[in-house]
């Protein structure tokens, strides 16, 4: 086991591990600790604790010092010049004419870089650019592209649920988030309703997934034959939270395309009621098996 302090350089970014050394560090606490680039200004997210060696990246960097009225002072002055530096890169992109979108600034607390952050749809020759920046602001420039999930993160927003953005709000990682949760939980796989305002698949499918995953064991497909207490017929729908199976019953006719010709009247049967047939092939689902070029994209990041 190994003394580390969780910290985080931004409200909803990623807790980041630091080796406390003899400072007496709480939760709470404004610090300056040693990172890759440099110094960094950070909150103080999980006070002093023990944790597995192999749950740190080594070597663990320290904490050099709790922040002091100079260092919060130096922060705040940074923060407050966020908003000029935007306007600054915004007027020479346009002058350049680039396809490329401005979501964030950041300055390093010890001055000497300035971090740009941007969307584009593809690769971006920004060399020029960066000349005319490191002549107005006299400071390193680093110009850093990032995805739409990031965007949404950094810009925040309101989502379907009318909250605010989970991971504007406190999601400090983004899960991996697959078209397959939505079948599973049996939503429409209308990309308007299962998409986010980033134009991915929402972050909230995975939160239900493993329990609709453990529910769904057991009961059949849409379209499936099954044996049920009233005699074989084909499911029409299922409710997985309340473990119940629509089924339309066979008639023992035929369609004239061959098909079985199923009774109008739908019952409903507990999932324990239901016997599916072995060794049948799971009915073709076109909804299901082609994927849309929409959803396609959405499973981009």
């Amino acid at each position: 086991m190994i003394k580390v302090v969780g910290v985080k350089f931004k409200s909803t970014g990623k807790t980041y591990y630091f080796d406390p050394g003899c400072i007496d560090v709480e939760q709470g606490d404004m610090v300056i600790v040693e990172t890759a680039r440099g110094l960094e200004f950070g909150n103080v997210c999980l006070g002093i604790t023990e944790v597995k060696n192999e749950d740190v990246v080594k070597p663990l960097k320290k904490v050099v010092r709790i922040a002091n009225d100079n260092d919060i002072k130096k922060h705040q002055e940074h923060e407050a010049k966020k908003a000029d530096a935007m306007a600054k890169c915004q007027e020479l992109v346009e002058k350049h004419k680039l396809e490329m979108k401005l979501v964030d600034v950041e300055f390093t607390f010890d001055s000497c870089k300035i971090i740009f952050y941007f969307t584009a749809e593809g690769r971006i020759d920004f060399r020029e650019l960066v000349k005319d920046l490191a002549a107005a602001f006299r400071m390193r420039i680093e110009l850093r592209q990032v995805g739409a999930r990031d965007e949404a993160k950094m810009l925040g927003g309101v989502g379907n649920c009318g909250k605010g953005l989970c991971c504007a709000t406190w999601l400090s990682d983004f899960q991996p988030v697959s078209i397959k949760m939505a079948k599973t939980q049996n939503l429409s796989l209308n990309p308007a309703k299962i998409s986010g305002i980033c134009g991915r698949l929402m972050c909230c499918l995975k939160y239900e997934n493993d329990l609709y995953t453990e529910m769904r064991k057991g009961m059949p497909d849409n379209g499936e034959k099954v044996k049920t207490p009233s005699g074989m017929g084909k499911v029409f729908d299922t409710n997985i939270l309340e473990g119940k199976v629509r089924v339309r019953l066979m008639t023992g006719e035929k369609e004239d395309n061959g098909a079985d010709k199923l009774d109008s009247e739908i019952l409903v049967f507990d999932k324990s009621e239901i016997r599916r047939t072995k060794g049948q092939k799971k009915p073709n689902d076109t909804q299901q098996e082609e994927m849309t070029e929409e959803i396609k994209k959405l499973m981009q990041d």
